[in-house]
């Protein structure tokens, strides 16, 4: 009979992730730009960590840890994933651009690409955007590209740490596909 794994099971079996701190980390670092809301800055944390990010870059007026609300939705993710804050969301760009990585901007523009249809090279780094105004223009057009995500329905968008983890997980797919994988 199937059942579900205990949290103390769940625990045992993913110790040895947990002590390692230097357990490698997919080549995916990702931009905050302006996320306005505590709860989504938490859940991109746990899902960032959930997927072995490589590291969060918070910028503008994206909030840090420690924040109570952060840590609500990460559940202490945000003690385990990399990250720093920098003000002006265009210097990680240009310092990750010098090492090699592809910029993607996840925002619906007059170019955006299917996400499941992009052609990603790593490592990479996603920027998402503002709750409303998305990633703002000068990231746009820094980007080596935009991917969106298909709405069929009514709304035009998704939450952005929706729209976060369903991209992260499919750059994870794709690195899966050229690589062993490490997580």
């Amino acid at each position: 009979m199937t059942r579900k794994w205990t949290f103390q099971e769940l625990q045992a079996q993913h110790s040895a992730l947990n002590t390692s701190a230097g357990r490698p980390r997919r080549p995916i670092s990702v931009i905050l730009d302006d996320i306005r809301s505590l709860h989504n800055v938490g859940a991109i944390f746990r899902t960032a960590d959930g997927a072995c990010l490589e590291h969060l870059y918070l910028c503008g007026i994206t909030g840090t840890p420690p924040r109570d609300e952060i840590r609500k939705t990460s559940l202490g993710a945000e003690e385990v994933v990399p990250w720093s804050y920098h003000q002006n969301p265009e210097e990680p760009v240009a310092l990750l651009r010098q090492q090699g990585y592809q910029i993607v901007a996840l925002e619906q523009t007059t170019a955006s690409v299917d996400y499941r249809a992009a052609a990603y090279r790593f490592p990479l780094c996603l920027i998402v955007g503002h709750e409303y105004n998305g990633v703002r223009d000068t990231l746009v057009a820094l980007a080596d590209m935009a991917i969106d995500i298909p709405m069929k329905g009514v709304k035009l968008s998704l939450n952005v740490s929706v729209a976060f983890g369903i991209s992260v997980y499919e750059l994870c797919t794709k690195w899966e596909d050229i690589s062993t994988g490490h997580c």
